[in-house]
């Protein structure tokens, strides 16, 4: 099978990516050390677990029979390795992760050879969740991370041009795998059209609509948040009726409809249908509402021009979707200018740096609810993308869910904390991208998961 993504890419060890081009070959070759699905936390690599009854002390087991590409039996030092290298990690903007901070005065030992044990200062029923973005992987001789225990093992691996991958058990479908990297989404899509490529995955980045043209299409709506941070530290935004107020005034609908061909859900929170809390009831977006927007904003005291910076992508037309935002912050009394930025890390570490103006469009990647509120939402954690938004009955709501160790009990407490930032919003809440991928007739079934990773049958 001949794929068409966008990057060819495996990141470092302990490099935790929301690229989907990259996911998918990873899931192809790597395993998790647990694995998610939408909000829930499943068997992988570490097969099963238990936890004290106070929350602090927890065991994990790994998979028995798990086995390196070359022959090397995966062990509990090797997890090991994985969980410090990732704790040790950075982003894609050189920007540390808030790993280490979860799990800052953590012991983390083997137990034998088969377990690890993970003792927290106070409890932490996210972990499993937390662990769901840890892949174990091995350098080779040569020093890349290509070396997994996933059904694929990798016979070549050319970084930005292409990867040969060979399934380990012989009677899986398809045998062998053939990445091509096409950055560009129309390249992509006339691969499949010449039939020099059988899949090609983020076709929604083209300019036109996905369908016809005799291929099979899918798509699937992505946890990723579109989103505006609002500055909650100073200026207008500090008024949780201005903050209301730009919810209600801002046609997500449209943003929707006019830029992306209406692949999009509209946001309704801080996290997506398939996060964590959802599970249960899944608020309806805030309305489109001007005259509502028009009067808050008045009695917020609106009427000085706010900034609005925004990327020149990450998210994808960024600044379009900054332009349709002002115009409708304008139309209703709150008059706002645009500022793009076109260095994307300098930009990030900015946001991270809280120098965001007023607002500031950025996305939210990720699939943990726990992450969501503790990166970027809490007070108390004060989190590294966090924007000055402070709410004590948040943060005793987020206390408990952190807590809670039932899984059902757990989702329902964190369903209170997104009720509350629907009532109390910390951003602009926009949308969730749909992505979409298409295929040659004839192939056996595929399919895209929440997060954007291709599936096959």
């Amino acid at each position: 099978m001949r794929l068409a993504l966008e990057r060819i890419y495996l990141p470092p060890r302990g490099r935790v990516t929301d690229d989907t081009s990259v996911l998918t070959l990873r899931s192809l070759a790597f395993e998790p050390l647990c694995r998610w699905q939408d909000g829930r936390v499943l068997p992988a690599l570490l097969a099963a677990w238990s936890h004290s009854d106070d929350g602090r002390a927890w065991r994990f087991g790994l998979r028995a029979g798990a086995v390196f590409h070359d022959g090397v039996a995966c062990t509990a030092a090797h997890v090991l390795a994985t969980i410090r290298a990732t704790l040790d990690g950075r982003d894609m903007f050189g920007m540390p992760w808030s790993y280490a901070r979860y799990l800052a005065g953590a012991e983390i030992v083997a137990d034998g050879a088969d377990a690890i044990r993970i003792t927290t200062p106070e409890p932490l029923a996210d972990l499993p969740e937390v662990l769901s973005e840890f892949v174990c992987a091995r350098e080779d001789a040569s020093g890349e991370a290509v070396l997994g225990t996933g059904p694929y093992r990798i016979t070549r691996y050319l970084p930005n041009q292409a990867a040969d991958l060979l399934a380990t058990d012989p009677a899986r479908t398809p045998a062998k795998i053939h990445a091509i990297a096409m950055p560009d989404a129309e390249a992509r899509f006339g691969a499949l059209r010449t039939e020099a490529a059988d899949v090609a995955l983020n076709l929604e980045r083209r300019d036109a609509a996905p369908g016809g043209h005799g291929l099979v299409w899918g798509e699937a709506p992505n946890t990723l948040s579109v989103m505006a941070y609002l500055n909650g530290a100073e200026g207008l935004f500090r008024d949780p009726r201005a903050r209301l107020a730009a919810n209600l005034a801002v046609d997500r609908d449209a943003i929707i409809a006019r830029l992306f061909h209406g692949l999009g859900l509209p946001a309704t929170t801080i996290v997506s249908p398939f996060h964590l809390g959802m599970r249960g009831s899944r608020p309806p977006a805030i309305p489109h509402d001007p005259a509502r927007a028009r009067a808050l904003f008045a009695a917020a005291g609106a009427g000085a021009p706010i900034l609005i910076r925004a990327p020149d992508h990450m998210p994808e037309r960024a600044p379009a979707i900054a332009a349709m935002i002002a115009a409708d912050l304008t139309a209703c009394g709150c008059p706002a200018t645009v500022e793009v930025i076109a260095d994307r890390p300098f930009y990030a570490r900015q946001v991270s740096a809280r120098q965001i103006g007023d607002i500031a469009l950025f996305d939210s990647s990720p699939h943990s609810s726990f992450r969501v509120i503790d990166d970027k939402i809490s007070a108390r954690s004060c989190g590294p993308w966090w924007q000055g938004h402070d709410d004590p009955t948040l943060e005793a709501l987020f206390r408990t869910a952190v807590a809670t160790q039932d899984e059902a009990a757990r989702d329902a407490a964190y369903g209170r904390c997104l009720a509350r930032l629907q009532d109390n919003p910390p951003w602009l809440f926009l949308f969730h991208p749909v992505e979409v991928f298409a295929a040659r007739a004839g192939l056996p079934p595929l399919s895209l998961d929440h997060r954007g990773v291709l599936h096959f049958a």
